[in-house]
C-alpha cells in the first residue's frame, strides 16, 4: 500500500512500464481512500526493485509511506492497471 500524494500523478501507468522492465508480473490499483495498491510477483530482485520504487514513485508523486506486506506468489503473468 502506497499513501501519499499518490493518484492523477501516473503512479500506476509508471508502476506498469517499472514492472514491465524489471519483468515482474502483478498488478497495480487505485484504492477510494487515495492510496495506492499493487501487487509484485517475479524474480526478488525485480520485485524488490518495484519495492524500492514505490518509496518514490513517479516524478509528479509525493510519497508518505509504503507498507509492504509479503504473500505466497499466485503465479500471476503480465502487469495489469485496475
Amino acid at each position: 500500500m502506497v499513501s501519499g500524494d499518490v493518484q492523477g500523478v501516473f503512479f500506476r501507468d509508471t508502476c506498469r512500464r517499472t514492472a514491465d522492465e524489471h519483468a515482474v508480473a502483478g498488478w497495480v490499483r487505485n484504492r477510494p481512500d487515495g492510496t495506492v495498491e499493487a501487487v509484485f510477483e517475479g524474480p526478488p530482485e525485480g520485485v524488490q526493485k518495484l519495492v524500492d520504487w514505490a518509496h518514490d514513485g513517479p516524478p509528479l508523486a509525493t510519497v508518505g509511506a509504503v507498507s509492504v506486506q509479503e504473500e505466497e506468489p499466485e503465479g500471476l503473468t503480465g502487469f495489469d492497471v485496475r
